[in-house]
């Protein structure tokens, strides 16, 4: 359950309405989601992420309207887990719901940079930015969380808690 990617950074108050565009809310398609992440903010986004690749921010990430398809367009176009100073309240749980791992850590929100190679380890929380050495430490999820994630979101764990 770990991650491991190239970074995709950005600043502060990244909302949901660029995160995935008003505009494409129509379709409860996953990859055409995916094919309109984060366009009004950076239009090369979908052209540059790779399968496993990792969103950096800093402060209140995901802030804006409650929608579910900011996250679900995020994992759908191959990111691994998004860490930032902070996320919007909302974001941070639809992000669990959907089964997207996503970690506060103000430091490594700060100083990673956009092309660093970064590897993250949920059970520890432990960040490292395989391009300069440095580590960072953020709050491991608890058990109950990571069980989410593992089955790919709230309904899945429920189902298979059955």
């Amino acid at each position: 359950m770990d991650a491991k990617g190239a970074v995709h950074k950005y600043g502060d108050d990244v909302n949901t309405d660029v995160i995935i565009p008003a505009r494409y809310l129509n379709t409860s398609s996953h990859s055409e989601l995916a094919a309109h992440c984060m366009e009004d903010i950076d239009e090369d986004f979908v052209k540059k992420v790779k399968q496993g690749d990792i969103v950096v921010a800093k402060k209140n990430f995901g802030c804006g309207s409650s929608r579910e398809h900011a996250p679900i367009a995020l994992k759908a176009s191959g990111v691994s887990c998004v860490i930032a100073s902070t996320f919007a309240r909302i974001f941070y749980r639809n992000s669990i719901n959907i089964g997207l791992p996503i970690l506060e850590c103000p430091e490594a929100a700060e100083e990673i940079r956009s092309g660093d190679i970064v590897a993250v380890d949920f059970d520890t929380g432990l960040i490292t930015d395989e391009s300069t050495g440095k580590t960072y430490q953020a709050h491991p999820f608890p058990p109950f969380i990571k069980n989410i994630i593992a089955c790919g979101g709230l309904l899945e764990s429920i189902a298979k808690s059955k």
